[in-house]
């Protein structure tokens, strides 16, 4: 039979107020009584009762994780599985599992009609302490409203709009992708295909943005016959780099820049597949850093998107003890990752 907070209590020769207390991270519990509750726990390996926690109005040790329906559904039905979700799930894991908390992710579909009774419904069946939101839903005022009526603490990873709502964590995607433009540019190439993401996904808009600012700056500028809508999965980044690869000489570009990994390792396998030498004929990069971008043939030279770090500071901001509060912010920090396959001349 599983232990029981009493259980607790009697162990540690203490009230059950107080192993509340020390479950709950409340402020200014003494670290004597604290620890002599958690060895209790540690020695019953009691759990919370998250059912009767939830109806009792305390904390239900519960962290939600809102992550896009389509593309996690289209990652897998591929069979080449969703590295962003898992370096995501990692990282909110393991300062879950630091402060005695569950993690739950559902997938949200972002352009469904009954969006917000759906979230609402998972809101009062759930009750989570508080909700991690990925793009795009990190952006969408209707998720935000539906979040803000129930009074769930959020964060938004990797948003930049409406700053006063919820908590943030987020890298500089326009940055970050005009320092891969940059750097193509100071390898000799003029002209430089680019596949975008999902115009529903703002971090798509500014990545794009970022490219395109970094060409104006040169004098240089990315006809449209050069950019290429995708939809972050590989098999859109095969078709983009069909189409970019096979335009005739000299309109071909030089360089093709995808923003994300899975796009551009797409843009490989039709290299290949059209023998086009990589990076010999043209140089190929991409955004994320995923642990495919070490491993394809050749190794992709990327933006590093710290998503396990951005995972975990977000969670933090949720847990007792390091809880945030609205508007606060964290920024992180990218990095460019040079590797073979932008190392040819143009």
């Amino acid at each position: 039979m599983s232990a029981t907070i009493y259980d607790v209590a009697a162990l540690a020769g203490v009230s059950i107020k107080s192993v509340s207390r020390v479950l709950n991270r409340e402020p200014n519990v003494r670290p004597a009584l604290a620890a002599k509750v958690r060895a209790a726990v540690e020695t019953l390996d009691y759990r919370p009762n998250l059912s009767a926690r939830t109806l009792a109005g305390a904390s239900s040790y519960l962290i939600a994780a809102f992550v896009d329906a389509e593309l996690t559904l289209e990652h897998w039905r591929s069979g080449r599985g969703n590295d962003y979700l898992s370096r995501l799930e990692y990282g909110a894991l393991v300062e879950c599992r630091r402060a005695d908390h569950y993690l739950m992710v559902e997938l949200i579909d972002y352009g469904s009609q009954s969006l917000e009774t759906r979230l609402s419904s998972l809101l009062r069946a759930l009750r989570p302490d508080g909700v991690l939101l990925t793009p795009p839903n990190s952006d969408d005022p209707r998720v935000m409203d539906v979040l803000e009526r129930h009074g769930t603490p959020f964060v938004r990873l990797g948003a930049e709009t409406h700053p006063e709502r919820g908590m943030r964590v987020f890298m500089d995607d326009r940055q970050a992708a005009g320092d891969m433009t940059d750097h193509l540019i100071a390898l000799g190439h003029r002209k430089i295909g680019f596949v975008s993401g999902p115009a529903s996904y703002a971090a798509s808009r500014r990545r794009q943005e970022g490219f395109e600012t970094a060409l104006r700056a040169r004098g240089l500028e990315a006809p449209a016959r050069l950019i290429v809508e995708g939809d972050f999965t590989f098999e859109s980044g095969r078709r983009a780099g069909e189409q970019l690869l096979g335009l005739g000489l000299p309109d071909r570009p030089t360089a093709i820049f995808a923003s994300n990994d899975d796009m551009a390792l797409g843009v490989l396998n039709a290299a290949v597949a059209m023998g086009v030498r990589i990076p010999e004929d043209v140089a190929v990069s991409g955004f994320d850093d995923t642990p495919s971008a070490m491993l394809s043939t050749p190794p992709l030279t990327t933006i590093r998107q710290p998503v396990t770090e951005m995972a975990a500071a977000a969670t933090r901001l949720l847990l007792p003890g390091s809880r945030g509060a609205p508007g606060q912010a964290e920024e992180v920090s990218y990095s460019l990752i040079v590797r073979r396959s932008s190392q040819g001349t143009p």
